[in-house]
């Protein structure tokens, strides 16, 4: 292919942006585009588009398209000044995640090998850089310093920072026009920008829950082009998830438990979850799986006694990854530590555990 038709089809690109997306064309011609044939494909630097141009005589004029939001994106949304005092390598994998899911939602095609993931969908960049940082086997040299650890565990974006951002996007959008799907999530309040408890859950399940890939069957994202891409496959999220039912236990939060059980299972579509509804004593216990829907008795309003539960997950003998306790954690707890690992959920309170780890709701 000559440089001319490498040309044109850029030029295709851009203006089929322009016609089809106003909004990612208008922002794509911001952008200073250069070819760089050393690097395999794309490289976002802030408001420069650097490509190998290689690399695109393969792809198609709409996954040329793609990048070309993709980079657009990366620049309105300040993916490099908020990844600063950050993993770049990570960050970076991070916010491609957010993008590329926002592009598929707004009926983009993405290229081959594109950064995406079903599990990261609705989340934000900040969300998926602290799931990641948990999972990928960092060097030494890439190793964030303790400080920076505790960064991502309190305050992924300070306020001043939140508010600096939200003022930059909301400039941007008044010139734009019309907003593409899901751009919301990115801009809509503050409490939207820090690890909530639901972040810190969303980590801890996924922790026990990692995917990997697997050629058979292959993804068939990429087949009618010809390519037979590595699928994921995500090992079965397998459960315990105890519901405390005690007269301490009022409507609303009893109905934040049940909410956050069923987000649980949007989450992640594989899954064996043993319900338990406990007092004092065990009221009920459901298996849930896919084909059986979540159906709650909520009977109780006795005392409240962790027991139980603990003996009822001993006696079953299964291999079940960890155990979820929705409480207020005023009760009765075993005298030993379990064997299974603990996540205790409740809202902010006094009540200290004896074991497992705690998340306070908002």
């Amino acid at each position: 292919m000559s440089n001319i038709e490498k040309s044109q089809k850029l030029t295709q690109a851009k203006t089929k942006l322009m016609l089809e997306n106003p909004y990612f064309g208008t922002l794509v011609s911001s952008l200073e585009f250069e070819t760089n044939n050393n690097i395999a494909s794309v490289v976002n630097q802030g408001d420069k588009f650097v490509y190998n141009d290689e690399y695109f005589e393969v792809l198609s004029v709409d996954e040329i398209t793609t990048h070309l939001a993709n980079s657009a994106m990366h620049q309105a949304l300040f993916h490099t000044d908020r990844g600063k005092d950050r993993v770049s390598s990570v960050w970076n994998l991070a916010s491609d995640y957010a993008i590329n899911d926002l592009l598929i939602e707004n009926g983009f095609a993405l290229p081959p090998l594109a950064n995406y993931s079903s599990r990261f969908e609705m989340l934000y960049a900040e969300q998926i850089y602290a799931i990641l940082l948990d999972e990928l086997d960092l060097t030494e040299d890439e190793e964030p310093q303790e400080q920076q650890k505790e960064q991502v565990q309190e305050a992924l974006i300070s306020d001043e920072e939140y508010e600096l951002l939200m003022e930059q996007l909301k400039n941007k959008l008044e010139k734009q026009g019309d907003l593409p799907k899901g751009i919301e999530r990115f801009i809509s309040s503050n409490q939207e920008a820090q690890i909530s408890w639901r972040d810190e859950l969303y980590r801890y399940v996924n922790a026990h829950a990692k995917s990997d890939y697997r050629m058979f069957p292959p993804s068939k994202k990429h087949l009618y082009r010809g390519f037979a891409l590595p699928s994921i496959y995500g090992e079965e999220l397998k459960i315990v998830v105890a519901i405390d039912t005690s007269a301490s236990i009022d409507d609303e939060l009893l109905k934040l438990f049940l909410a956050e059980l069923y987000e649980i299972i949007q989450v992640f579509p594989n899954y064996i979850i043993e319900l338990i509804e406990c007092d004092a004593k065990i009221h009920n216990i459901q298996r849930l799986t896919p084909l059986e829907p979540l159906e709650t008795t909520v009977k109780g309003g006795g005392g409240t006694d962790f027991r139980p539960v603990f003996e009822y997950v001993e006696m079953m003998n299964e291999d079940f990854k960890f155990l979820i306790y929705f409480t207020d954690g005023m009760g009765t707890f075993p005298t030993y530590e379990p064997y299974i690992d603990t996540l205790w959920v409740m809202p902010k309170t006094e009540e200290s555990v004896p074991f497992g780890e705690v998340l306070l709701l908002n």
